[in-house]
């Protein structure tokens, strides 16, 4: 009851942290997907580039998470940014690179080469094959790795307390800190509840952005 206790009397706190999670969460994957989408489409061109692309991506993934923020602190600080929401987000958009990357890679490397004839026969140019018909079949594989991404590093945000970023994972830092299992407990939920909103959130988008046609039931 003291755990059920605390939520209700910090519920404004608690909503006030979750909202700074989704918008380091959420304006890092943004950023991921308009940068990692057109490097995956840009590999799948080219088997030894992407080979590369993704061993450097699979790389920086490897780095714990404190360590990759804490690595922001002194290259940020040579900009005035070192500590706070800044450098929570350029480390989630590394970490966010490698699932979108590779699903996207793997999405326009799988598609059907007859598809491509196809299109190829009706006179569609490059972009415009891209565009009409390979985005869009690659699209459900895409926003997989997008889902991958979210709910990872929904995870990893909460690390971004400790470098004064805020989210959720302050009440993590000051549980252990204060040796308080309500913050802790609070802490731990808040985040599980959100990743698991955030994927089915995330699933729904993907099937209604899937064509019918691809739709399995």
């Amino acid at each position: 009851m003291d755990i059920l206790d605390y939520i209700i009397s910090n519920w404004g706190l608690i909503v006030t942290r979750t909202g700074e999670h989704v918008a380091i969460v959420g304006v890092a994957v943004a950023l991921a997907v308009l940068t990692g989408v057109p490097i995956g489409v840009a590999i799948s061109q080219n088997r030894r580039l992407a080979e590369a692309v993704l061993y450097v991506a699979s790389m920086v993934i490897t780095i714990p998470s404190i360590a990759l923020f804490g690595m922001m602190i002194p290259i940020l600080s040579l900009f005035g940014q070192g500590i706070g929401y800044l450098p929570a987000v350029i480390a989630v958009l590394l970490y966010s690179q490698l699932p979108i990357i590779r699903n996207t890679y793997a999405a326009i490397r799988n598609l059907d080469p007859a598809l491509r004839e196809a299109a190829r026969g009706m006179g569609l140019t490059r972009g415009q094959r891209l565009r009409e018909v390979e985005l869009p079949l690659a699209l459900p594989v895409i926003v997989t790795g997008v889902r991958l991404a979210v709910v990872m590093n929904i995870g990893v945000t909460a690390i971004a307390a400790y470098i004064g970023a805020g989210g959720l994972g302050t009440f993590i830092s000051r549980g252990i800190s204060q040796t308080d299992p309500r913050q802790l407990v609070t802490g731990a939920l808040a985040v599980s509840l959100l990743a698991i909103v955030a994927d089915l959130a995330l699933l729904w988008l993907q099937r209604k952005l899937t064509s019918p046609g691809l739709r399995t039931r």
